[in-house]
């Protein structure tokens, strides 16, 4: 029998606080780095069981950390809004899906799309049962992209990402606006998140007191020549 739409809506949850970790394409984080560091947030993720712990490799990946992984949730970073079809050089929901992640981020900066591909690329998820955590690089654009309703809407000021300097402490009234647009035209059911330099424990509570239910991190957990101590130390912040 098959699932009805709020069947599958109920399962979209992943509880905050969530930590999630963007591998990007970095060298640290791509093939059996990707496996190595995916064991690193597993490890850390035994350690804290009220934090949810999300990693966003490469999409060649995936199949990989999904077998190192079993508290750790897996996210694409990035899908197309097309089915399995014809369709070359494109990203199906599905396929991700398939491979074991059971979400995908959507509109980082660093991939950038129009508002009609947001909407229709949210809905396709919601029909497949895949987790979109869309991003926004100002508390406009947050508001907008929360009228589509995402399950999570992370605010990341481009200007502010790989600088090692936080949203949270360089622009906290933005953030707050943010977060403030989110809950609003998402009628509360859009969780917020933050990310942008966020790069220990202290930008991790400051995010969480503003309003964020949980932080993106990338570089300063992939590129970490120690990345189990931040990750434990973004985690203990979260926790609180």
């Amino acid at each position: 029998m098959m699932e009805s739409k709020a069947d599958t809506t109920d399962k979209l949850k992943l509880n905050p606080p969530i930590l999630l970790i963007n591998f990007k394409a970095y060298p640290q984080g791509t093939g059996e780095n990707a496996v190595k560091l995916a064991e690193i947030v597993e490890d850390v993720s035994n350690s804290f069981k009220d934090v949810t712990f999300v990693i966003a490799p490469q999409t060649i990946d995936l199949r990989l950390v999904n077998k190192v992984v079993k508290n750790t949730k897996i996210f694409a970073q990035h899908v197309d809004p097309v089915h399995l079809g014809a369709f070359t050089g494109s990203t199906p929901p599905e396929l991700v899906k398939k491979v074991g992640a059971v979400g995908t981020l959507l509109n980082h900066s660093e991939r950038r799309v129009a508002h009609e591909i947001i909407k229709k690329t949210i809905e396709i998820n919601k029909e497949v049962g895949l987790i979109t955590c869309a991003c926004a690089g100002s508390p406009e654009e947050s508001g907008k992209i929360a009228q589509y309703y995402p399950e999570f809407l992370a605010f990341e000021p481009p200007e502010l990402i790989g600088t090692g300097i936080s949203v949270s402490k360089a622009k906290p009234e933005v953030l707050k606006k943010s977060i403030e647009n989110i809950l609003a035209k998402g009628n509360g059911k859009v969780i917020p998140l933050c990310g942008a330099g966020i790069s220990n424990g202290d930008d991790v509570a400051k995010a969480i007191e503003l309003g964020a239910k949980g932080v993106l991190v990338a570089s300063a957990v992939v590129k970490s020549k120690d990345p189990y101590s931040i990750l434990h130390e973004m985690a203990e912040a979260a926790s609180v």
